[in-house]
């Protein structure tokens, strides 16, 4: 399936998600934040084929991330996931407008993961 990253300050929330990725056959990484993430992005040779990235973070939240690395076109169209609590409809079109292709309210299911993946074409 490829590296998936997992950016979460919970890491709770990152064991989830982790799990939940790695069940589906992904290799995990996993960040506490938007700093951390795009360091690791830096230092992954083979690239990244998914993120799942909350909004509220220390350092760096979800949204600046998004728009870094919607900016570096190795990652232009790489599908991104939005799992967070932020629950206003302006948010989700904020985070879709600065390039996530989905958006996933906390709390979440593994179905909901799952069925969210498979709208992006990840799973059949």
């Amino acid at each position: 399936m490829g590296k998936a990253l997992v950016i979460d300050d919970s890491r709770t929330i990152r064991m989830i998600l982790s799990n939940t990725l790695a069940e589906l056959g992904y290799q995990v990484s996993q960040a506490s934040n938007g700093k951390e993430a795009l360091s690791a992005v830096e230092r992954e040779d083979d690239g990244f084929a998914l993120f799942l990235v909350d909004w509220n973070m220390p350092e760096m939240n979800g949204l600046e991330f998004v728009k870094c690395l919607r900016a570096n076109p190795r990652y232009s169209t790489v599908p991104l996931m939005m799992v967070t609590t932020e629950t206003e409809l302006s948010q989700m079109t904020t985070a879709l407008e600065a390039g996530a292709n989905e958006y996933v309210m906390k709390p979440f299911t593994k179905e909901i993961i799952t069925d969210k993946l498979r709208l992006l074409g990840l799973l059949q």
